[in-house]
């Protein structure tokens, strides 16, 4: 349910879409990147943000999160420097099982699921833009031995690393939809432009294809669709964007919503409880709920 969406395909424009109606306000980044936006006076607070728990000890941090199979319960999991094993937790975070994935975690960022019972690993964790290893690994939970490897480029990359400038190419957020798994990336540049790409969901070496730029002044950590996939989430450091529309198309064409999630610390995991809840990890190992 978690992923479900609409069966309109991805718009193929590639100017940069969708204005966010919110500024994002300053913050700490990721690994000591640090963001220059200006508050707003505008800008949304989070008033239903509240604490449910934290991550049992062990599970040093939470770099994406993902529901599981079983009802109620989610799976996350840690990024470079971490073994390659994803727990499942329930909703206050406590440990209710793990497994080990059959293959090594160079960067774990993020996780979904297609309407098969199929999961996606994005290992495509690419602080310093200069990876050629990026993967995103299909598995089943049930055989976490067995992955298939979806390895691909992107297509505006030839430099490794880039000019700092033009340092967006690492992705810590990704979705699977209608065959497809769109890969969503964090500004470490201009901290302005989000950039989607897509790959199919089928194992084998591709080129990514750019599909559109979003206007996301922030840096995008994580991913989640509302079961009733009209409401695409994008998780970003202390703070989020919300995007609406009745098909997948309208909503990469969506004007982004900002939500400030100050005080929350480093927002990394998010997905949807249901309709109207979020649920959202961050890698000190916090718990939130966030009615929408």
């Amino acid at each position: 349910m978690l992923l479900t969406a609409a069966c309109s395909s991805a718009p193929s424009e590639q100017a940069v879409a969708g204005q966010p109606q919110e500024a994002a306000q300053a913050k700490p980044g990721k690994k000591g990147k640090k963001g220059g936006h200006k508050k707003n006076k505008e800008e949304v607070s989070a008033d239903g943000l509240r604490s449910v728990g934290k991550l049992t000890q062990g599970i040093l941090e939470s770099s994406g999160l993902c529901a599981a199979p079983e009802a109620g319960t989610y799976f996350t999991f840690g990024d470079d420097g971490e073994p390659p094993v994803v727990y499942r937790v329930d909703g206050r975070g406590q440990q209710v099982g793990q497994f080990t994935l059959g293959a090594p975690n160079h960067d774990w960022e993020s996780l979904s699921r297609d309407n098969s019972g199929n999961y996606y690993m994005g290992d495509c964790g690419n602080n310093n833009s200069d990876r050629q290893n990026l993967a995103i690994l299909r598995f089943r939970p049930a055989t976490p031995s067995q992955v298939g490897k979806i390895n691909f480029k992107y297509p505006d990359q030839t430099e490794f690393p880039p000019s700092k400038q033009e340092r967006n190419f690492d992705c810590e957020a990704s979705l699977w939809h209608d065959g497809q798994v769109y890969l969503f990336t964090k500004d470490r540049a201009t901290q302005s432009t989000c950039k989607v790409y897509t790959v199919p969901d089928q194992p084998g070496s591709y080129t990514a294809k750019l599909i559109t730029k979003l206007a996301i002044p922030g840096e995008v950590t994580d991913a989640t669709l509302s079961p009733d996939g009209h409401r695409l989430v994008l998780l970003a450091r202390q703070e989020l964007f919300i995007l609406d529309g009745n098909s997948w198309a309208d909503i990469l064409k969506a004007s982004p919503r900002h939500i400030s999630l100050k005080g929350a610390g480093q927002t990394e995991g998010a997905a949807f409880k249901d309709q109207n809840t979020l649920l959202i990890t961050t890698e000190q190992g916090d718990v939130y709920e966030l009615g929408l």
